[in-house]
């Protein structure tokens, strides 16, 4: 449950934290470049620093969630300096990478199935992240055929996805719930 929740969250703020075209209409500069990127690394210092007083998971989880927010601090400045389409694709798909790395991170506290139905929806939100990204690169950088073709892939690999996932959570069924939950999956997908 919690993890629906968190993945939703995380959803939520990859498609609103910076729609196509809002924050990178022109470029930047090289010294707001410079000045992002060092408080980037200033804030990944601290934030890095808070996690040496954690243990176990929770501290690989504060690293993983230091490193993703730098990560996606100079992304953006990149993008913002450049200030091309293609720069903030690259910057949505950095994104959509370490959040990813944080997800996997987190799921690494659960056990059996309950793990791996975790790492499964934390990949189905990977690939729908990444799905947008490859579409906007696609409409910055190629023809409304390539738009097409990016979106149907990314279409693609995001139900492939999202059907692992749907279906890992029948393995911890068994006898006719099991029979059929993977049944309705395979409906629900068309397999």
């Amino acid at each position: 449950m919690m993890t629906k929740k968190w993945l939703a969250a995380a959803m939520c703020s990859m498609m609103f934290a910076a729609p196509a075209g809002f924050a990178y209409a022109q470029a930047g500069s090289k010294a707001d470049y410079d000045a992002a990127t060092k408080q980037a690394d200033a804030d990944y210092k601290a934030a890095s620093s808070k996690c040496d007083g954690l243990k176990d998971n929770a501290k690989d989880v504060c690293k993983a969630e230091a490193k993703r927010d730098r990560d996606v601090a100079k992304a953006n400045a990149e993008a913002k300096r450049d200030g091309t389409d293609k720069a903030h694709a690259k910057a949505m798909k950095t994104k959509a990478d370490r959040d990813y790395d944080v997800a996997k991170e987190m799921c690494d506290d659960k056990k059996g199935n309950d793990k791996d139905v975790c790492v499964k929806e934390a990949k189905a939100a990977h690939e729908r992240s990444l799905g947008a990204a490859k579409t906007e690169k696609a409409a910055a950088t190629g023809t409304s055929t390539d738009v097409a073709e990016a979106r149907a892939d990314a279409k693609k690999d995001t139900m492939d996805a999202a059907y692992k996932a749907d279906k890992e959570k029948c393995d911890a069924m068994s006898g006719d719930a099991k029979d059929k939950c993977q049944a309705n999956v395979k409906a629900k997908y068309a397999k």
